[in-house]
């Protein structure tokens, strides 16, 4: 297989050569019997790009223009969506799960900002959560989703965390983002108080001491329940600070139980009533789990650093909390879809679930974001609405940038910066293997070089990590990055990813290279 180009921000010509079809790579790959620790599966080389596979059930534009209302998690893993039985049947059952669903600035706020822009991080600019590029005073908040739908004639609603440092800093705790119609955003430093949210609501600052969770889905019911939203078309984010670690500390929780180990074990903090409802829950059983063979890591990557015995444990504790605090928003999303039922909107709201990154909890021998691992750079991702196919699963390579892109699609409004994402829903019956997208990420504490960059195209993951070493990984034949595949026998793949990712890394708009989808 070869892929041309022509010039460094040039239209890239596809052709695939008679290769052996190759199965769709979903997020969470094969069980851990079928490849286990250690294992890479077969040996021989697959092309970059897949062929296409047989034709699904498209998505079909409604003739009346859909409410949108998204719901996010902070941090949430893919493989947490099988502990949310409200979300899995309530959204997934009833419409579309995106099993390769992919945020390519893995970490707050580049990741909630591109949900705002469709841009990627380097277009955004907002590409970190503090010091120089990063946070809430890094992004430029002018000609975002919300203003582009509300020209288009949409009430437009906020609810929960926005960008880290939101509240702090130079700008008011009172301060409304241009083109929001009702805003009731969470104010830094509460809003990892899981006991007490303080709230900007329409520019009066408001002190709740209740379970944040539930802070944020009563105001959410609130807005759902208003007369005008049956008399208006609405987007409405909800943006809920669960699973992401906060306070207040619990007796059991490793800051308490060990306050002197390292590296600190952070935790959530979930509601009284499920306080310890997934004690015993074991970590995730995937071959990813603290890795042990890491020579193929390349220098700088924290998979090659090890945890103890005590180090695992409290891993999983972290673990347990956060499936306990991810059940109050499995409640909040029932509530709100009950809602939408009761007061007849439901059959013309497009609902999306999901998350700003995914997370690790030792796959990797990682505790956290950012990293370009599949656990974490993947996030949860499932839809329903009118025209989107119902108890489907598509292996569609979806960007964060690709959601703000198809809300304005469906809304028929027209976006008002050069984005990079494209309306993903308009290719839900293709070829899911045509997309190549671009992953890159930053310090988290001051801009700086990219700590890596690289791309994901049809079974191939490609990083270059910023001390030069370099990771490749097959996922067709193993799927949780186990085996780096660098070396002569995958010399041509690697060429054409080092290209990808050089003429990839500042592009912007159709530079980024959407034809790749047909």
């Amino acid at each position: 297989m070869t892929l041309t180009h022509t010039g460094r921000r040039g239209v890239a010509a596809l052709t695939v050569s008679a290769m052996a079809v190759l199965g769709a790579v979903g997020s969470a790959g094969p069980s851990s019997e079928a490849a286990p620790v250690g294992s890479a599966g077969t040996d021989s080389p697959a092309p970059l790009v897949m062929p296409g596979n047989a034709v699904q059930e498209s998505y079909t534009p409604p003739s009346k223009r859909p409410n949108i209302l998204l719901i996010t998690t902070d941090d949430m893993a893919p493989g947490d969506l099988a502990f949310m039985p409200h979300v899995r049947r309530l959204i997934g059952k009833a419409g579309t799960t995106f099993t390769n669903a992919v945020a390519p600035t893995p970490i707050c706020v580049p990741a909630r900002a591109s949900l705002l822009t469709g841009q990627y991080a380097h277009n955004h600019g907002a590409v970190t959560i503090g010091g120089q590029g990063g946070g809430f005073d890094a992004f430029g908040d002018k000609a975002t989703l919300p203003v582009w739908l509300k020209k288009a004639g949409y009430d437009t609603l906020f609810v929960g965390k926005y960008l880290n440092s939101y509240g702090q800093g130079r700008r008011s705790k009172t301060y409304v983002p241009p083109g929001w119609s009702d805003w009731r955003g969470s104010l830094d430093p509460t809003t990892y108080d899981f006991s007490h949210a303080r709230l900007n609501i329409n520019r009066h600052v408001r002190d709740i001491k209740t379970y944040n969770t539930t802070v944020f889905a009563d105001q959410t019911a609130a807005m759902l329940n208003a007369p005008r939203r049956r008399q208006h078309p609405w987007y409405l984010w909800v943006n809920y600070v669960a699973p992401h670690f906060g306070g207040p500390r619990e007796a059991d929780d490793p800051l308490r139980t060990h306050p002197h180990y390292t590296p600190v074990v952070k935790t959530t903090s979930p509601a009284p009533k499920y306080r310890n409802a997934f004690a015993g829950t074991p970590l995730p059983n995937t071959p990813d789990m603290f890795e042990s063979h890491t020579k193929d890591k390349a220098k700088g990557s924290p998979a090659r650093n090890r945890w103890d015995k005590t180090g695992r444990l409290l891993l999983r504790e972290a673990h347990q909390q956060r499936l306990e605090a991810l059940q109050s928003v499995d409640d909040a999303v029932a509530r709100h879809l009950r809602i939408l039922r009761r007061t007849t909107m439901l059959e013309n709201t497009i609902v999306a679930f999901g998350s700003d990154n995914g997370y690790a909890v030792g796959q990797h021998n990682v505790d956290g974001k950012l990293w370009h691992y599949g656990t974490i750079a993947h996030v949860p991702l499932v839809m329903r609405g009118p025209g989107i196919p119902r108890d489907a699963r598509r292996n569609v390579l979806v960007g964060l940038p690709d959601l703000p892109v198809s809300f304005a699609a469906a809304a028929r409004a027209k976006p008002m910066r050069r984005v990079d994402g494209i309306n993903v829903l308009a290719h839900l019956g293709k070829n899911p293997g045509r997309r190549v997208l671009p992953v890159e990420a930053w310090p988290v504490e001051g801009h700086g070089h990219r700590l890596y960059r690289g791309v994901r195209v049809g079974p191939w993951s490609y990083a270059r990590l910023r001390g030069g070493g370099e990771e490749l990984y097959n996922l067709a034949d193993d799927p949780f990055e186990l085996s780096s595949r660098l070396g002569t026998r995958y010399e041509d793949q690697l060429t054409e990813l080092r290209k990808l990712t050089r003429d990839l890394t500042d592009c912007a708009g159709s530079e980024c290279l959407p034809q790749f989808y047909k």
